[in-house]
């Protein structure tokens, strides 16, 4: 499963210590912690590759195992974060667009002393884009599109400092803080081939626990093609994505091993009929150094069924 990773690394580069255990209507769109508790989007995109506007709904399912205990000899355990998300994509004025993502959570992990599970409502995200720049004339052989703005992640998920124990801190439905974003996405087309590179930025504040979940820096690019008609279009893709967390902090002090980085490779295909897609996506780990090698990521996939407006 690394080599098929790897592979796809290869293949995007070509177009433009692990530890143990249709054009046009594209162009006109934008397009956690490390597990559960801000799974909003990130490295999964935050739109759909064919509609432009939409509303719809996404479930994602993350994979991780986690060191139970202080010791190298302490026991790992399976962990799952999944995440039914509504998510929206509206246009609210010339060149600007609102994007909703309202998350629920349920997660569950097996410890030595039996099985936990969590669920809830999560953080709701509001984000918007403005189109700074984009390619007017169809003749010309690339066309680009430039995008940016900001957001607000707002503390509608339980945070539960019990959790913050030897295992996983971000095993949790939400992060009780007010966390603000910037976002940007660029977009490049030739005929049917394009390449979508986007990066984002979440600034996270201390909540009323006093803890304080670290910065998130995300970063991805994809390579897609448009195949198919009027009727119907499928459009494959591949890709990175990268992630990067500062390390949290409570009190005003910074935890031991809470910090990380992590490279996935991804696949994804997505396919529309009428106002009608969906889509389907995977990502697997090809380097990561998450919680000082407490947690591993092992695999995420996701699915999506959106109607365009």
């Amino acid at each position: 499963m690394k080599k098929i990773a790897f592979f796809i690394l290869m293949t995007q580069m070509a177009f433009a210590n692990t530890p143990p255990r249709n054009f046009t209507k594209y162009l006109e769109a934008f397009d956690c912690d490390a597990c559960g508790c801000s799974a909003s989007g990130g490295g999964m995109g935050f739109s759909s590759m064919i509609n432009g506007n939409f509303v719809g709904v996404r479930y994602f399912h993350q994979s991780y195992s986690s060191l139970d205990g202080i010791f190298n000899n302490s026991p790992w355990v399976d962990e799952n974060f999944n995440t039914v998300q509504a998510w929206a994509r509206i246009p609210v004025a010339k060149n600007l667009q609102v994007s909703a993502l309202v998350p629920y959570h349920f997660h569950n992990r097996r410890l030595a002393t039996g099985e936990q599970s969590i669920d809830g409502l999560g953080d709701i995200t509001v984000l918007g884009l403005y189109t700074l720049y984009q390619t007017k004339n169809d003749s010309v052989p690339f066309r680009h599109v430039l995008q940016m703005g900001g957001g607000i992640k707002a503390p509608t998920g339980k945070y539960d400092s019990a959790n913050n124990g030897s295992v996983n801190p971000s095993f949790q439905v939400g992060t009780g803080s007010w966390d603000y974003l910037l976002a940007a996405e660029y977009i490049i087309t030739r005929n049917n081939l394009g390449l979508n590179a986007m990066v984002n930025y979440t600034f996270k504040t201390e909540n009323s626990e006093k803890y304080h979940f670290g910065d998130q820096f995300n970063y991805a690019a994809t390579l897609f093609y448009m195949a198919g008609g009027d009727k119907l279009t499928v459009v494959p893709q591949a890709g990175i994505a990268g992630e990067l967390y500062a390390a949290n902090k409570q009190y005003g002090e910074d935890l031991p091993d809470t910090k990380g980085d992590i490279l996935f490779g991804k696949l994804g295909v997505e396919a529309g009929l009428g106002k009608f897609s969906v889509g389907v996506a995977g990502m697997l780990p090809i380097s990561q150094n998450l919680t000082g090698g407490r947690v591993e990521a092992n695999y995420r996939w996701s699915v999506n069924l959106n109607y365009s407006l």
